[in-house]
């Protein structure tokens, strides 16, 4: 097979996981999915405390995807960057949710990666699903007044 197959092999694969996902993040209790069709933009969710809490006040990024998917392979060397480059001014913390479901579900994701922006009090500011590179979360950060640069 040609690389570009592969690849193509591997990107239907990921977007069936994300679709599974996401329909199992809409099941009711009762288990019909909901006919509404949710916002192209998801709405920000209610603040979430954190499973736990940091020593001292920081913002937050909490990515939450799983290691065997491509986009959220892509995004690992990025986020051990931030978190040891950044220790002092910014809490990093990965959630593989395949490996431990229970552990994404306060985030109400609907696809992975999703990367959540937190305030130093916990309020949620932004979340970005996909890929996302090291300079976009650094500009994220600094448009909310966190300027992470050394």
């Amino acid at each position: 097979m040609t690389m570009k197959i592969k690849l193509l092999i591997v990107v239907l694969l990921c977007g069936a996981v994300a679709g599974v996902l996401v329909v199992k993040a809409r099941r009711t209790p009762a288990g019909p999915v909901p006919s509404a069709v949710p916002p192209a933009v998801p709405a920000a969710a209610p603040a979430v405390a954190p499973p736990s809490a940091p020593t001292a006040a920081l913002p937050r990024l909490v990515d939450l995807g799983a290691d065997k998917c491509i986009p959220c392979k892509m995004m690992a060397p990025i986020l051990q960057d931030l978190k040891t480059s950044l220790v002092e001014r910014l809490t990093v913390e990965f959630i593989d949710v395949w490996q431990n479901p229970e552990a994404g579900k306060p985030y109400k994701i609907k696809l992975i990666p999703t990367q959540i922006f937190l305030a130093a009090d916990g309020r949620e500011l932004f979340r970005h699903e996909g890929f996302f590179s090291k300079e976009d979360i650094l500009a994220k950060w600094k448009e909310f007044g966190v300027d992470l640069a050394p």
